[in-house]
């Protein structure tokens, strides 16, 4: 009898032992499991590193809602009206996830400028991409109208010279950065394109998939001579030559319809390199010796944003710094 009892205490003792094993792992897995959920949403809302403000709002319009990001540097006096630029995310990306990449917040604290980050929303876009390419149903019109809207807020809150506003994205950031300019060109100073394809070149999403493999022939913009100097903002396009998701061709486009507009030609494309990044070969296109356009061709740079910071996606910090780039071109607009 005591024998049987001995036995089924060892048992008894060997079973808690592995349910308590069991319990532990299973808390471990559904606890990694709910980290591994929560992951991104905490990085929506954690804010970038370094000092100033992130600041969050929503522009509101008669073609829906966005939320938005804006960055504002430190000790930001009264009387003091900064420079504003307009950062437009990519695919698979947030306002969050492309401060952190471009790292464009840092540039802004050391040369006082603000930063507005327009988001998409994923119920207009499941992946989080801008309708650039949506004109025939006029969507992407409406996106461009909210995206205006976020802007009209920043400057009318916030100490912004209204004056001095550029816009720049990435892939599908880029060419609603375009878009938005095509309609809008008072309103800028400087637009940038990195990786992206130009306006006239996709009317839907099927015509946008020929566009990105450089497939799709490109309207001329419709402006003229006149317009373009009066007030069409000189363009930078950004594009790597080993992007296999938007083609290189695409940058090539977005410089030569943007310089045909104004009636400008290319001067001789020259070499750069520092360091140990990727090569570079820069080309203006000028019009009586102002510059209407400039190619930045990097080679062997993907689809990512050059010179970003390092393991982020759609990130390469082997490139070129393209955030720096980015200020001393509207930084060049903004004096002139």
């Amino acid at each position: 009898m005591k024998k049987r009892l001995r036995t089924s205490s060892v048992w008894a003792k060997a079973f808690e032992r592995s349910f308590v094993a069991m319990t532990r792992t299973a808390t471990q897995s559904g606890t990694r499991a709910l980290t591994r959920a929560l992951k991104p949403a905490v990085a929506r809302r954690t804010p970038p590193p370094g000092a100033g403000a992130w600041i969050p709002g929503v522009a509101i319009g008669s073609t829906g809602v966005r939320r938005f990001r804006l960055y504002r540097p430190p000790d930001v006096r009264i009387d003091e009206r900064l420079p504003l630029m307009v950062m437009l995310h990519g695919c698979d990306q947030d306002a969050n996830a492309f401060a952190a990449s471009t790292r464009m917040n840092r540039i802004a604290m050391r040369e006082r400028f603000m930063v507005l980050y327009p988001e998409q929303d994923r119920l207009a876009n499941a992946r989080g991409c801008w309708n650039w390419f949506d004109t025939g149903t006029g969507r992407a019109y409406g996106e461009a109208a909210l995206i205006m809207k976020a802007i009209d807020q920043v400057c009318l809150l916030q100490p912004v010279d209204r004056v001095r506003v550029a816009v720049a994205g990435l892939s599908a950031g880029a060419s609603m950065a375009a878009l938005l300019v095509t309609r809008h060109p008072e309103r800028f100073k400087a637009v940038v394109m990195h990786s992206g394809i130009p306006p006239g070149t996709a009317h839907s999403s099927l015509s946008a998939l020929g566009a990105m493999q450089g497939r799709r022939r490109t309207l001329p913009l419709a402006a003229t001579p006149v317009t373009m100097e009066a007030n069409w903002p000189p363009l930078l396009v950004i594009h790597g030559d080993a992007d296999i998701i938007v083609s290189p061709h695409n940058g090539h486009v977005a410089a030569q319809v943007w310089a045909d507009a104004a009636g400008a030609r290319p001067g001789q494309a020259r070499s750069i390199q520092r360091g140990k990044r990727y090569p570079m070969s820069v080309t203006d296109f000028k019009r009586k010796g102002d510059t209407v356009a400039t190619l930045v061709a990097v080679g062997g740079l993907a689809h990512a944003w050059s010179g970003g910071a390092a393991n982020k996606p759609f990130s390469d910090k082997r490139g070129p710094d393209a955030s720096r780039m980015v200020w001393a071109f509207v930084a060049r607009q903004f004096r002139d």
